[in-house]
């Protein structure tokens, strides 16, 4: 059973080193109460009560693998800021090596603050610049990165669309892993998956498939098989794998397809489960699980995460119990 072969891997105490690159961000989350409306507009006056500060974007895909066992690399820009030196300090208090982050003076730390009123979120504001990296930064990367890469076991791509993924350094670091035996997963944004030519595994949900492969809309499986086949052959990509909500994620490649069905019984908040299923993936194909169990595992991860409320983490055991939940 694939629960034994989790506890197994457990019981041996073995870290997978993982290697992430991606858009790093903070979750900036200012809640109070909101009773009645401003005199200066008809806006509502928010009395705080709480502010918090947590990892997004990549931060928080590196946040899920400690959660699960993993020695954690990660890699990305911030900005000459404050939010850059809390980013920085969250993640050593997390375990993670921060020694492949850049401080881009040309751009701010990514902050996302949310204004909430409850449970209920009045405003998002953000602070962000998504220009492309400039050559001068490409090439800082792919320096301070040659060695994080040879110690991978695996290396990912967390791509939010904030201008690090640039197609010329997209291809480079494929290149660079490429040479020494590294395989790549990648939670992709934006139009261009040709800029992932050569990677392993693309882990695209439905909304994100369809657009990239110029499709209105994936309805049904012809669909997601046409806008898979599309895909694959534009990135020769072993394996696409696709999120579809409340219908679980397909595993597809350009010989087969398999249907995993979704494994939550109650939804109440999606927020950070794509990192969530990237990162157990990535955790148990680099501990030498198949990529159909690694899915597996994934999808009961993801059902485990979107019962709570913001961005969650989850554990092996929590993985384990689940599966066994659900089998009775």
């Amino acid at each position: 059973m694939l629960t034994d072969k989790v506890r197994a891997l457990q019981q041996s105490g073995k870290q997978p080193n993982i290697l992430v690159i991606g858009d790093l961000m903070i979750d900036h989350y200012i809640v109070g109460e909101a009773t009645r409306l401003s005199p200066e507009a008809p806006v509502p006056v928010v009395n705080v009560k709480n502010e918090t500060i947590t990892l997004g974007g990549a931060a928080n895909v590196a946040q899920n693998l400690i959660t699960l066992g993993s020695q954690v690399t990660v890699s990305g820009l911030i900005g000459h800021d404050t939010s850059g030196t809390q980013l920085i300090s969250i993640l050593k208090e997390e375990g993670i090596d921060t020694c492949g982050i850049i401080d881009d003076h040309s751009r701010p730390t990514t902050v996302k603050t949310r204004v909430m009123a409850g449970s209920h979120q009045l405003v998002r504001i953000d602070r962000e610049v998504t220009d492309a990296v400039s050559t001068a930064i490409e090439d800082l990367v792919i320096e301070r990165l040659s060695d994080c890469i040879s110690e991978a076991d695996i290396v990912l791509f967390s791509d939010y669309n904030k201008g690090l993924f640039s197609p010329t350094l997209t291809q480079r670091l494929v290149e660079l892993a490429t040479q020494k035996g590294k395989k790549i997963i990648v939670d992709p944004k934006g139009f261009n998956y040709a800029k992932y030519k050569g990677v392993y595994i693309i882990k695209p949900n439905r909304k994100e498939l369809a657009e990239a492969s110029k499709k209105d809309k994936i309805k049904n499986l012809d669909d997601l098989k046409e806008a898979s086949s599309i895909i694959l052959a534009q990135t020769n990509a072993e394996y696409l794998v696709v999120t579809l909500s409340e219908e679980g994620m397909a595993i597809m490649s350009p010989i087969a397809h398999q249907l995993l069905p979704v494994k939550a019984t109650e939804v109440f908040d999606v927020t950070g489960a794509g990192d969530t299923v990237l990162a157990v993936m990535a955790y148990f194909i680099a501990s030498g699980f198949t990529v159909e169990e690694a899915c597996e595992l994934a999808n009961h991860a993801a059902a485990i995460v979107i019962r709570q409320v913001g961005s969650a983490t989850t554990t092996l055991n929590e993985i384990i119990a689940d599966i066994e939940k659900a089998s009775r």
